[in-house]
Parts: structure tokens; sequence; C-alpha cells
């Protein structure tokens, strides 16, 4: 007898659900890249997630005697499930990074945004200065400080800018007389936008050069802002 025939509903399930799971990934995505956010978001936790739990519940079959006839069947359902499975790794497996969005070199005294203001929407994560925030970056990343240079201000000031702008970053704001840049950066697939304010200042000890790099949207962001600070800083220390 032809074991397809007999083969129990709970594997057909398994793939239908794997499929739309599929289907939902890049929906979210795109719903996220609209702006709507609030809603893709839960869209993409929702595939990654339940993808995960298609791979358990393929696993718990296969190892079970009673399905040992449809394994092959069980495997060839559950490669629709690897995807979000996989995106889901990849978010989780960067770190143990607090779920703070707000990362800057200076704790102490912070540069302030003044253009950002405008341009990240009423929706937007405040950009005001939070202890809690602070205390969690210094626990997570000591190694973000202050960038000391001996260029002149108006040296380091042109450099910044010219790091910023081969680090893809849209610059919607400069002043040299005041040394601040005010700029954004936009994730390559969900589009997320993060402002970075640049401060350039003189001191006894050199130039000093101070990075703010906050999320426009979501408590935690992975990494992220660390990543690009720590991104100009690498890039502005070659340049040297």
């Amino acid at each position: 007898m032809n074991p397809q025939h007999n083969m129990p509903r709970l594997i057909n399930w398994l793939g239908y659900f794997a499929i739309g799971l599929l289907l939902i990934l890049p929906l979210s995505v795109l719903t996220i890249r609209s702006g709507q956010w609030q809603l893709g978001l839960p869209l993409y936790a929702i595939a990654c997630f339940g993808s995960v739990l298609l791979l358990i519940l393929a696993i718990v079959l296969l190892l079970r005697r009673r399905f040992t006839p449809w394994r092959k069947d069980i495997l060839l359902r559950t490669i629709f499930a690897l995807p979000g499975a996989a995106l889901l790794l990849a978010l989780t497996s960067g770190g143990n990074h607090p779920m703070i969005h707000d990362i800057s070199t200076d704790t102490a005294d912070p540069p302030t945004f003044t253009v950002a203001l405008q341009e990240r929407g009423a929706e937007s994560n405040t950009l005001e200065i939070n202890q809690d925030v602070i205390r969690q970056q210094e626990e997570a990343y000591p190694d973000l400080n202050t960038l000391v240079s001996p260029l002149s201000t108006d040296e380091a000031y042109n450099r910044a800018l010219q790091v910023a702008t081969n680090l893809g970053w849209d610059i919607y704001h400069q002043d040299s007389n005041t040394g601040v840049i005010e700029a954004v950066d936009t994730t390559s697939i969900m589009g997320f936008k993060d402002d970075i304010v640049i401060r350039v200042r003189s001191s006894a000890q050199g130039t000093l050069l101070d990075l703010r790099s906050v999320s426009r949207v979501g408590e935690g962001d992975l990494g992220a802002n660390a990543k690009r600070i720590r991104a100009f800083r690498d890039a502005f220390q070659q340049q040297e």
C-alpha cells in the first residue's frame, strides 16, 4: 500500500504552515519598509518564531517511530521553515545586547540633535537623555569613547564629513561653525532609519569628535548603533 495514502494530516499541515510563514517574511519586510513598522515587526516575529517552532515539531516527528515511513515528506515540508529560522538565528547570535537604542561616545555630555527633531516624526523614539540607558551603555560598550585627533578642528570636521559620506549616511545638516553634522543611516533590508549626530570641538588634548546614534523605532537595536559608531571611528582613524 502506498504510504502516501495514509500519511497523517499533521505532516501536510506542517507544510502548509511552513509555506505560509515563508510568504509572511517578504510581506513583513515590505510592510516595515513602507513605514508601517508597528504591523510589520509583529509579522516578522511571527514568521521567524513560528518557523523555529515548526522545525522543533518536525524534529519530534522524525524521532517518532510512527512517522518513519514519512520522514522524507517531513523533511521536504520543513525546508520552507528554514529561512525564517535562519533569520532568527542570525538576529540572536550577534551577542547579548541591552535593550537600548541610544548610543553616545560621550556619556557625560552626549551630543544633542537639532534638525533631527524635524526629520524623525512624532512617532519616533525620544531624543531625551536617559541616565538608565547611559548606565547600560557604559556596561555593554566600554570601548566607545571620545575620539581624540591631532588634526585641527576644520580638518577633523571635513574628514568626519567625508567619512560619513563614504559610509553611505544621508547628511541632512552640517554646520562647520558649531562643528555639528547630522545624518541618517538606513538599513539595507528593513529600511530602518537611525539618526547620527557628530560633534567636533577643540580641547587642550587635541580635537575631540563625539558621535551619538539613535534608532527612530524599536526598543532595542541589537548592537546596530554601537557597530555604526565603531565603523565611523575605524574609518576615521585609518585616514590619519
